[in-house]
């Protein structure tokens, strides 16, 4: 074979190759296409969380201001979309008070959700001896007299979704859920916290994705 046939089978290989690298890229860019469509029509929207209950069956407040507390609730969490499942990858739920955490964080167990599912999860929250900071001393206390505190219970977490066969990459979960929980009736005279009394909330939680 001649130099001359060399170069002209080589430049046909560099030709065949472009071809197949652009068409490739055309397919590649055809499925990412459909997959942004299908997303943007779909439109998934955020879970739905409610705090449905909580149980106290501890909550101590100590010198200098220290804080024992242990709850159980129930929180629930519905996929409000019909046709898009939801990875919940991971989950921890903790107590505030007055922005500050009072407890430590609690897992709850990855699942996947599928269409309008709903999942009820019971963790316990709690905390022992965590220190409460000085500004917000005094109003635990009072709270604490007044037979009746106010809490927010958050889960903080990575979330997937699932279209068909597809799945997206993780987004960041934040669910604040309020929770005014009464210690039983002061008027009544008891005096400290009833333990082991289930509160009804059924309250609707903030939820961004």
């Amino acid at each position: 074979m001649s130099i001359k046939q060399c170069g002209h089978h080589g430049s046909n290989k560099k030709k065949l190759l472009k071809k197949i690298g652009i068409i490739v890229g055309i397919i590649v860019a055809i499925v990412l296409l459909t997959f942004f469509i299908t997303w943007a029509i779909l439109q998934p929207k955020s879970p739905k969380f409610i705090l449905q209950d909580a149980t106290i069956y501890g909550f101590n407040v100590s010198a200098p201001i220290l804080l024992t507390s242990n709850f159980q609730v129930t929180v629930s969490a519905r996929n409000p979309n019909s046709r898009i499942g939801i990875y919940y990858d991971k989950l921890d739920i903790f107590a505030t008070y007055h922005s500050q955490q009072i407890t430590y964080f609690t897992i709850i167990q990855p699942v996947y959700q599928g269409h309008k599912d709903t999942n009820i999860w019971s963790p316990f929250v709690y905390g022992t001896n965590v220190p409460v900071a000085p500004y917000n001393g005094a109003t635990l206390t009072q709270d604490q007299s007044n037979g009746a505190i106010s809490l927010v219970i958050k889960i903080n977490g990575r979330v997937r979704f699932k279209v068909g066969s597809f799945i997206s990459g993780r987004y960041h979960l934040h669910v604040t859920c309020p929770a005014y929980i009464p210690f039983g009736n002061k008027n009544s005279g008891i005096a400290g916290v009833v333990t082991g009394v289930k509160y009804q909330l059924a309250t609707k939680c903030s939820v961004s994705v």
